[in-house]
């Protein structure tokens, strides 16, 4: 398949896996299925461009492996993580604020709006298949995978230390200041956008792939500005008083060695 052809395809399965989800998400009331649901739409798009694209083979195989390996423990971490829970406060909010008319408009709002994010974003992974040239490992793909690998181990590693601090009764109200989360208030952000800059730099070996440089960009602007950062700090500040005491000490989003109190 050309180019187009393929950009085409793949706004229909992602279009039509969001739909999907978001008739799931009807019947169990709860809009924040969709989070889990978020990597493992790059992974059903990895699957569809290494089934459809005649890139090099060894490439298209790491990179689908990488993909699938993000992918599937996102996914599992969250369901674990939300499992039992009801349906997430940002999301209530939007079904408070629509209605009746959320079951409708929460298509548009949540699930075709990630359904478009989860397509641009997935750039890199379609670039880094799509080629012929080269067909050989490159020292791109290296370094690609060395980022993968920084970015993998800061997300998953951070998402277990919290995940065992929170399941200390002990804990309660406290603020997670050990571990990676000594070093950046956001181990597991941080983690996900180096690996998708990991993504990237693969894709960025092939001839043409420099193009899908806005995806990591999005996917950082998303992390740091958006649905991560900037979201969280704005409740642990009004939840816990000791969190402005952590982000004094303590680096946002790059690990680095924290800051003496005074």
């Amino acid at each position: 398949m050309d180019l187009p052809e393929v950009l085409g395809l793949s706004v229909l399965i992602a279009l039509a896996y969001m739909v999907a989800v978001w008739l799931l998400s009807l019947v169990a009331r709860n809009a924040s299925i969709v989070d889990i649901f978020w990597g493992l739409g790059f992974v059903l798009l990895a699957v569809a461009y290494f089934v459809v694209t005649d890139g090099f083979v060894g490439r298209k195989v790491l990179i689908t492996a990488l993909v699938t390996v993000w992918g599937l423990r996102l996914s599992l971490y969250i369901l674990w993580r939300n499992w039992g829970k009801g349906e997430d406060y940002r999301y209530r909010k939007w079904r408070e604020e629509a209605g009746e008319k959320f079951w409708w408009t929460s298509l548009f709002q949540v699930f075709l709006l990630q359904g478009a994010l989860l397509w641009l974003i997935s750039a890199p992974l379609l670039a880094a298949q799509f080629s012929e040239d080269p067909d050989h490992f490159t020292v791109f793909d290296l370094l690609g995978t060395l980022a993968w690998s920084v970015g993998f181990f800061f997300e998953a590693v951070g998402d277990w230390q919290l995940a065992r601090f929170k399941r200390d009764p002990a804990n309660k109200g406290k603020v997670m200041r050990s571990g990676l989360w000594a070093y950046t208030r956001h181990p597991n952000y941080f983690g996900d956008a180096t690996l998708w800059w990991g993504y990237y730099v693969i894709a960025a070996g092939t001839a043409g792939g420099y193009w899908t440089f806005f995806s990591p960009i999005l996917m950082t602007v998303l992390l740091l500005r958006v649905s991560g950062v900037a979201l969280l700090e704005r409740s642990q500040v009004e939840t816990k008083p000791r969190y402005r005491d952590y982000i004094e000490s303590t680096s946002a989003f790059f690990p680095w060695f924290p800051r003496r109190q005074r």
